[in-house]
């Protein structure tokens, strides 16, 4: 029975991995870009939605707020931020060096972002961990000794959804046609009348708000942010994304669910010191056995999404 209650565990935390695996695999998949600033916006939605339940908005313009619309602001920031990213990692450096995605200086700008809004983040609010006050009732369902908590089912639901409108997005939509010619091959797509310079801010527009929801339903499920919320997140992310695939949406999906079975096995057979060695094992494994992951292509890069 408590084997059957950590997998179910695995599954649950998985699907926070999921959330930040599928936005890595946006940006990877369409752009050719590694975003470092993921972590960071998924830190912030969680960060900024604790500051505002807890104290209100700046400027005393308001006491409190109720746990959920906080979360929507920090969500909206999240976009906000990775929108900035946008505009200074990509389409200034476009401008400046011709096709910025062949070059490094985005990679390390977005890094640059990290840093700085990470450690913002720190002046303002300190380095410990808080206690997010979310919801205050015993959302916990007993099915014969399996205890299930409710926010995450509904978690877990709601970024299968997620994921089954963003595949619809970019399979049917005009703007997922518009990404995908811009990750065949962005000089045609200009040609054939894509407007890159309106598409690729919806990449990272849809990058913050994965972020920025992985960030909320974190908070709310583990009743825990802080400022550092976002580095093993992120991490664990990364592994699943090359674990499932690089540019497969559905092998981020699958990739991040291993992750969080594995890490919830690894803590159940030999504690949680060893969570690391067997996450990062796991990844090593595939890029030896499978580089292109589960469900990724043999070519890795644009056009692949």
């Amino acid at each position: 029975m408590l084997l059957i209650q950590q997998l179910l565990n695995g599954v649950m935390l998985g699907s926070v991995y999921v959330t930040v695996a599928v936005a890595f695999t946006l940006t990877i998949g369409v752009l050719n870009f590694l975003n470092f600033t993921i972590p960071t916006l998924f830190m912030l939605a969680g960060m900024i939605g604790w500051a505002l339940a807890y104290w209100g908005l700046p400027f005393e313009l308001s006491g409190p707020l109720p746990w959920p619309l906080a979360l929507l602001f920090g969500i909206l920031a999240s976009i906000v931020a990775s929108l900035i990213v946008e505009r200074f990692t990509f389409r200034y450096l476009k401008t400046k060096y011709g096709d910025s995605t062949e070059h490094a200086i985005p990679l390390v700008s977005s890094l640059g972002f990290l840093l700085v809004l990470e450690n913002l983040v720190r002046i303002g609010y300190g380095t410990d961990a808080q206690r997010f006050p979310g919801p205050s009732a015993d959302l916990t369902m007993n099915l014969g000794g399996i205890f299930i908590r409710i926010p995450q089912l509904v978690s877990l639901f709601l970024v299968i959804l997620i994921v089954v409108g963003l595949t619809w997005l970019l399979k049917q939509s005009r703007i997922g046609r518009g990404l995908r010619a811009i990750a065949e091959n962005p000089d045609a797509a200009n040609i054939l009348g894509v407007d890159t310079r309106r598409v690729v801010p919806i990449v990272f527009m849809l990058t913050g708000l994965l972020c920025g929801l992985a960030g909320a339903l974190f908070a709310v499920n583990y009743g825990e942010v802080s400022p550092q919320m976002g580095e093993d997140i992120g991490t664990k992310a990364i592994a699943g994304m090359v674990v499932g695939g690089l540019g497969s949406i559905w092998g981020a999906v699958l990739g991040g669910l291993i992750v969080g079975l594995i890490e919830m096995m690894t803590i159940h057979f030999f504690g949680a010191d060893t969570v690391q060695v067997a996450v990062w094992g796991l990844l090593l494994l595939t890029l030896f056995v499978r580089p292109q992951g589960l469900f990724g292509h043999n070519s890795i890069g644009k056009g692949k999404l």
